[in-house]
C-alpha cells in the first residue's frame, strides 16, 4: 500500500495537549503557524485528521501533499 505524505498548516501555536492529539504525526512550530505533517493512509484517514482539526477549533491555513511513500513493486518476471 502506498501512503501519501501531507503537510497541514494551522493558524497559531499548539499547546502540548493539542500536539498530543497527533501522536503519529510530526508537529512543528513555524510562527505564527504550526505545521502538522505525516503519512496519510487513505482519503478516510485524511478526512479524519481534518475533522479532528475542526473539532479542536483550529483554522487550516494550507494543506498539500508533499511526497509519497513509494515502496518497490514486486519484481516483474519475464516468462519467455
Amino acid at each position: 500500500m502506498s501512503t501519501r505524505r501531507y503537510e497541514i498548516r494551522v493558524a497559531g501555536l499548539l499547546s502540548a495537549r493539542s500536539r498530543a492529539a497527533f501522536p503519529d504525526m510530526t508537529v512543528a512550530d513555524a510562527p505564527p503557524e504550526t505545521v502538522i505533517s505525516g503519512e496519510i493512509l487513505d482519503d478516510s484517514h485524511l478526512h479524519g485528521v481534518l475533522a479532528l482539526l475542526r473539532s479542536m477549533g483550529l483554522r487550516v491555513v494550507s494543506m498539500h501533499e508533499v511526497g509519497r511513500d513509494l515502496r518497490p513493486q514486486d519484481p516483474i518476471h519475464d516468462d519467455r
